[in-house]
């Protein structure tokens, strides 16, 4: 249970910045003055973000709860690590550059700047579905070698976390299709800014748990886990 309470803190943490920076805790009942001069007050919180919001505490609970699987299942004595892909390196690569791609879209957004935000969408679009690729390629050389699904624990836990955080990353790809395809359509900027928000929020999202995720299989959360349970007990 030790990740799961880490993993649910880190969450919990980046769920509670977020919010508040969507004045979704806010109180305007409490605040003075005129209505107008109420920070927040002329713009309610998308139902978008909120949805956002609840389905990334909804992944995270999941994602937390198969880490926990993994790092507890980990202990048995018939668990043989397989070695981590080196494409796995360069998958990660594309999955930073695609969220830094669409942090620039957001950005460019913001300045109203359509060309930009377009690049931006279109690279990171790009950057994912090469990190898919890369993905599908070390199941295959994974495969080839020998370590297939049902021949260990350690191998299906392999092939079932990064194949579920794959298709949150599909599922993602469809939205950001969606954002892509209008900002092609459209010179106003306003059209796309909340859907280039939610993707890069998201994508945010999807790298964070793919580096705890690349830092388990890799073996280096090891020692961590150790410090939590030493802590915890």
């Amino acid at each position: 249970m030790t990740i799961v309470i880490a993993f649910l803190a880190v969450v919990g943490a980046i769920a509670g910045w977020w919010l508040s920076s969507q004045r979704l805790m806010s109180k305007p009942w409490l605040e003075t003055g005129a209505l107008d001069d109420v920070p927040g007050s002329g713009a309610p919180l998308p139902a978008a973000k909120i949805g956002l919001g609840i389905f990334l505490a909804v992944a995270g609970s999941l994602f937390a709860l198969s880490i926990s699987a993994y790092s507890m299942r980990l202990q048995g004595l018939d668990w043989w690590p397989l070695p981590v892909p080196k494409l796995l390196w360069f998958s990660t690569a594309l999955l930073i550059l695609a969220s830094a791609a669409l942090e620039w879209a957001k950005a460019s957004a913001r300045r109203a700047n359509m060309s930009d935000v377009r690049l931006g969408l279109m690279a990171a679009g790009s950057f994912s579905i090469a990190f898919l690729g890369c993905q599908l390629l070390a199941w295959q050389q994974l495969n080839e070698a020998g370590y297939l699904l049902a021949s260990n624990p350690a191998n299906s836990f392999f092939y079932l976390i990064t194949g579920l955080h794959g298709l949150h990353v599909l599922g993602g790809l469809a939205a950001l299709g969606q954002v892509t395809v209008r900002a092609q359509r459209t010179r106003d900027v306003g059209q796309v800014r909340l859907g280039v928000e939610l993707c890069t929020t998201y994508w945010h999202f999807l790298l964070l748990v793919w580096l705890i995720i690349f830092a388990l299989l890799a073996g280096w959360a090891g020692e961590f886990l150790a410090i939590c349970r030493q802590v915890l007990s």
